[in-house]
């Protein structure tokens, strides 16, 4: 069995490998998508009724689910944008510099954190409710390293407002530079 802290750190590894792959100008797309996915989620859990009555029926696993397959699809969508014959032949997404593999490195590393991290918050605030995901135990070395992850993943410091502020300041940089 695998502690949660030591699958938080492989995933970081392996986004921040794809993001020297791909490069900075894609991984922050990425990363904008990963922003607008959590903003998406807390509006539609603080606005719309339906959601509260659907999470009311079987809360533990049903958010977790909800919460989970709202941040993949908007972020695989902001993962394949890129691929968009009008996104490959822009000179901004060009990689050719040593900087822009760095960038990327650094931008995918935290890609992995904000997506795995997520995930990760999701199911800690259900209480895990999965039987394939142990709760980290208090006492032991690897349970206490990952209750003390827990507090600084994505959505425990990133809600209302702060995601509001994300998002803006993704819009204004995507007006910025890619536009």
């Amino acid at each position: 069995m695998i502690s949660l802290n030591v699958l938080f750190y492989l995933f970081i590894i392996i986004f921040a490998l794809i993001g020297a792959i791909r490069g900075w100008a894609k991984e922050t797309i990425a990363t904008f998508s990963a922003f607008l996915a959590l903003f998406i989620i807390s509006v539609l859990q603080t606005y719309v009724p339906g959601i509260s009555t659907f999470f009311n029926s079987d809360p533990a696993t049903s958010e977790v689910i909800f919460n989970s397959l709202v941040l993949g699809i908007i972020v695989f969508a902001g993962y394949q944008t890129p691929n968009l014959p009008a996104f490959v032949d822009n000179q901004r997404f060009m990689r050719d510099r040593l900087q822009d593999t760095i960038l990327g490195l650094i931008i995918g590393a935290f890609n992995g954190y904000m997506i795995f991290g997520s995930i990760w918050y999701f199911i800690h605030a259900a209480n895990y409710p999965f039987p394939f995901v142990l709760a980290p135990i208090a006492g032991t070395q690897a349970g206490e390293a990952a209750l003390k992850i827990v507090p600084m993943l994505p959505p425990a410091w990133l809600g209302v407002p702060g995601i509001y502020f994300a998002i803006a300041v993704a819009f204004i940089f995507v007006l910025v530079v890619f536009i």
